[in-house]
């Protein structure tokens, strides 16, 4: 009962970090990136993912997710976002920033990823 407790005290002084993510997929390379204010809901992305639920996110990810099970993707922190002391600090803003600088340097559409062109 006490390794509960303490799992459970550690989840909560885990501090709470925001920032970029891939999940990646070993066989055939195609990622797909996205950002996060908790990067503790990544274990809720992958259980979605297992669970079969996360399809509104991504329909092509989850089938291949399903295709070629848990074991051939991996999820990677790309970078964790530098949060100021600012009053104007703008947290959504900055992650959106820092997620598109990723999306512009690793272009993961088409047969290179799961991400979906933005329509202006």
């Amino acid at each position: 009962m006490d390794r509960k407790k303490e799992l459970k005290q550690q989840y909560k002084e885990t501090p709470i970090e925001a920032g970029v993510f891939q999940i990646k997929n070993t066989q055939t390379g195609k990622v797909f990136i996205g950002s996060t204010r908790n990067f503790k809901t990544l274990n809720g992305l992958k259980f979605s993912l297992e669970a079969g639920t996360a399809s509104p996110m991504n329909k092509e990810l989850q089938e291949d997710w399903k295709h070629y099970g848990a074991s051939a993707f991996s999820i990677d922190i790309l970078e964790t976002l530098k949060k100021k002391d600012d009053p104007y600090f703008n947290e959504k803003e900055a992650l959106s920033e820092l997620e598109n600088k990723w999306i512009n340097q690793i272009q993961p559409y088409e047969e290179r990823g799961y991400n979906k062109k933005k329509t202006r």
